[in-house]
């Protein structure tokens, strides 16, 4: 009797690809990742026990805290303006959408420092704020300079900035669902703040996370800029020191330490508040590999 093919299969051992070319260059990699580390460890000029020194000195910690206030208090500002101008952009009155994409454009076009100090300087061309109501007058005015300070100008300066890239990324996350799933919904009966919550929203979630988690990482680094009309964040802290103590490059290695820190815990947010929002749609763990099973090259 002649044997079958299955018996033939069943005989045949199977032997992985070795892939020499990617065992060599991860080699090469850590070698020179190797010898970088060794560099950084052994030269004293890094002055690595002045940066373990100043790393918890409390004026640092204060840096810190403010860093992340002012990220927090732009992202939060920022994101809800950035929604309130993709609404805008995405409505069928002309004179919204010319303003929202009037105010993108500016605001994406101008540099983060260069707002930073027009709203630091406003007091020059406005002295003093005031306002007042037909019939009434005048109900109140102040000195613009006992309301803008540094703290306020830089406050401003995030929001309006973030709120113009957060704009075009909210549009974008909202134009990604299709136009199926707005139909479905307004056949069920869902109105269109309904529609907006649990339809669009949900789904557009999705698409915008990943460019928003980016942008928020890169604005926690843009509030290095307020540094420069003297509010006390970690990268002005640290300059405070260095210039009575003369140790630029320990204290700039602080200020790179916290943050790494502060952008490494932004990162895993990001991780979580992504699988959170892509439970059900994710593929399940393991099923490309059981799939791809056998595809290797195999020698008999």
């Amino acid at each position: 009797m002649s044997q079958r093919p299955d018996d033939d299969i069943a005989g045949l051992r199977i032997v992985k690809h070795r892939h020499w070319g990617r065992w060599f260059s991860a080699l090469i990699v850590l070698l020179l990742l190797s010898l970088v580390a060794t560099s950084m460890v052994n030269n004293p000029r890094f002055e690595w026990d002045v940066v373990a020194q100043n790393l918890t000195e409390e004026s640092i910690l204060a840096g810190v805290l403010m860093t992340i206030e002012l990220t927090v208090i732009s992202v939060v500002f920022g994101f809800a303006g950035g929604t309130l101008l993709a609404l805008m952009r995405l409505s069928s009155n002309p004179v919204l959408v010319s303003v929202s994409w009037a105010y993108t454009w500016f605001f994406r076009a101008v540099p983060m420092l260069v707002q930073l100090f027009l709203w630091y300087n406003i007091a020059a061309l406005y002295p003093q704020l005031s306002l007042s109501l037909p019939l009434v007058g005048e109900v109140w005015s102040a000195e613009t300079n006992e309301i803008i300070s540094p703290f306020s100008a830089a406050v401003l300066a995030l929001v309006i900035h973030q709120s113009a890239y957060a704009a075009e990324i909210i549009r974008a996350g909202i134009q990604s669902v299709g136009q199926g799933q707005l139909e479905a919904a307004k056949a069920l009966g869902y109105r269109p703040g309904q529609i907006f919550r649990q339809t669009v929203l949900p789904q557009a979630m999705r698409t915008i996370l990943p460019p928003a988690g980016n942008e928020v990482i890169g604005q926690l680094k843009t509030t290095a800029v307020v540094s420069v009309i003297a509010l006390q964040d970690v990268l002005y802290s640290a300059q405070i020191i260095y210039q009575r103590t003369y140790e630029v490059i320990p204290l700039l290695l602080v200020a790179t330490l916290w943050y790494l820190v502060m952008t490494s815990v932004l990162s895993v947010l990001q991780h979580y508040i992504e699988v959170w929002f892509s439970r059900g749609n994710a593929p399940a763990r393991g099923s490309w590999l059981r799939r791809n099973k056998g595809t290797q090259e195999a020698e008999s």
